[in-house]
């Protein structure tokens, strides 16, 4: 079975980071080579490809998108795959790009509230904190900004490169970082509070999903599949559970990345794996109440009181019910578009294409309602929306504010 180019993309990235954590010369010279083997194979010209949906040049959208305001946030993610979106908190909206510019800019007017440049090669972030917000590395540092005048409070450490923003919550930073582990950080001081080691595949793909707090325990995902719940204080595992089984013979086959970040409604946590499907799990002890194997993703999924919208694997946009998984509507015009996660708001599911455009999905029935281009450049972060407006950061650094009319 031929790959799409999708994925032949995700599994060079999964290379790419698998000899990104070889030491020594030779190492990497011998990562290098490979690398160097495979690409004709997988971005070649040939014509076996599963190709992207052209969008439909006579669509006639159902509801207009005004463009409240853009700005250019330096370099953005400067060519790479990097997990810096915009963070917004009342009326500020922080964002940062890859060669240390850090804005603070106004939500509805989107003038400059402070601005500083750094040395720092942001890679995620900013998670914001009751003072301060919080990037991440790829230098393996994190770094604290006061969030009224943007002066850096504090910078520390880690062991590798922070590819999930930051969780800011009960006084702590919670930094996952690409080795496996989970951090909590002193939120005022920076100080290491815990460390929790865990366990990375030879070969995994670039990015880890963002933790999430709820209540006094911290739930993440990891490269091998597996969900976990530590206690926030000490970081002592409470339950572990396992999404999604490897298969396969070749590690590329077996890749289970939980890169989505999971998302919690009433009591259960749902979580999307690559190639191993989308979960529903028991908030209390980790058991697996269903597993939809048919809907898997890299990007993520967010929810309403009754749905799961997903873009999965495929750049499909899928409704499932809450309660078992069952998928009640697919949209599949925007195949192999390679989207972010699909964010719903209101009476909308709205995502980012590798081509700059945003889409607005009806929540009933995933038809297309509007579309509209911000940059030509992709987005790859997911829309971030407050009070209704929708936040897009663009990997050329394009920042833009949408609202329906």
């Amino acid at each position: 079975m031929l790959m799409t180019r999708n994925r032949r993309y995700l599994y060079l990235a999964a290379i790419v980071t698998s000899f990104s954590l070889l030491s020594g010369c030779a190492g990497l010279d011998a990562g290098r080579d490979m690398i160097s083997g495979l690409s004709e194979y997988i971005f070649g010209d040939d014509d076996n490809t599963d190709p992207p949906a052209t969008l439909d040049e006579n669509f006639h959208a159902e509801v207009e998108i005004d463009q409240l305001w853009e700005q250019s946030i330096g370099n953005g993610a400067d060519g790479q795959f990097l997990k810096l979106l915009p963070g917004v908190q009342g009326e500020i909206v922080y964002v940062a790009d890859h060669k240390g510019l850090v804005q603070a800019r106004n939500a509805i007017r989107g003038d400059v509230a402070w601005e500083i440049k750094t040395d720092f090669p942001f890679s995620a972030g900013p998670g914001i904190g009751v003072q301060n917000i919080i990037l991440g590395s790829s230098h393996a540092e994190v770094v604290a900004f006061d969030r009224v005048s943007g002066t850096q409070k504090w910078m520390t450490q880690v062991s590798s490169e922070v590819m999930a923003v930051p969780v800011v919550a009960q006084g702590m930073v919670f930094v996952r970082t690409t080795d496996g582990k989970v951090i909590a950080l002193n939120e005022s001081t920076g100080a290491l509070v815990w460390s929790v080691e865990q366990n990375v595949p030879a070969l995994s793909i670039r990015g880890t999903g963002n933790p999430i707090v709820i209540d006094d325990m911290l739930v993440a995902g990891t490269a091998n599949g597996k969900l976990a719940a530590l206690q926030i204080k000490d970081g002592k595992l409470l339950w572990e559970t396992t999404i999604a089984m490897p298969s396969g013979r070749s590690e590329i086959e077996r890749l289970v990345d939980l890169d989505a970040d999971p998302v919690e409604r009433r009591g259960a946590i749902f979580i999307a794996s690559y190639q191993g499907g989308t979960s529903s799990v028991s908030q209390t002890d980790g058991d697996v109440i269903w597993r939809n194997e048919a809907t898997s993703s890299y990007s993520g999924l967010s929810t309403d009181l009754r749905y799961l919208y997903i873009s999965d694997t495929h750049g499909e946009v899928s409704q499932l019910d809450q309660r078992n998984g069952a998928a009640l509507w697919k949209q599949k015009d925007l195949h192999n578009r390679k989207l972010t996660s699909a964010i719903a708001y209101e009476n909308y599911v709205v995502v980012g294409d590798f081509e700059g455009w945003v889409h607005w999905l009806s929540i009933n029935d995933g038809r297309l309602l509007a579309r509209k281009q911000i940059s030509k450049a992709p987005i790859e972060t997911p829309p971030v929306v407050v009070n209704g407006t929708v936040f897009i950061y663009a990997k050329d650094g394009t920042l833009a504010a949408l609202r329906v009319r």
